[in-house]
């Protein structure tokens, strides 16, 4: 299998980050989010969204970081979700217990409408 190149984009919405993400989720990826989420609650933002649709995979170190940002957020009271996930990558989250302090959306509407109230 050949490593693709992970790379991001960034755009905000209404307060909200949204973080489209590209390729395999792993520990290099996860410190790319990792970073791109701390800079931005750094300058007082508390709302993520990570777009994963294409991000088939995210491994146990991806995860892990994911779960390190959720807990810098809810130190903050902040929130992050993730709309267009995998369906391997959506059950990972659930039996990893990330939907217990952040959210999975259908879409990147109903995600916006829903963020705007936490």
């Amino acid at each position: 299998m050949s490593e693709d190149k992970f790379s991001l984009s960034v755009e905000e919405k209404n307060d909200i980050v949204i973080i489209k993400t590209n390729g395999y989720i792993n520990n290099m990826a996860g410190e790319q989010i990792a970073e791109t989420c701390s800079k931005k609650i750094d300058a007082g933002i508390k709302k993520f969204l990570l777009d994963l649709e294409k991000s088939s995979i995210v491994n146990s170190i991806g995860v892990s970081i994911i779960i390190e940002i959720i807990e810098k957020l809810l130190e903050v009271n902040g929130h992050i979700g993730y709309y267009n996930l995998a369906p391997i990558v959506a059950k990972t989250f659930k039996i990893m217990g990330l939907v217990q302090y952040s959210t999975i959306y259908e879409s990147e509407e109903d995600a916006l409408s829903d963020m705007k109230s936490k």
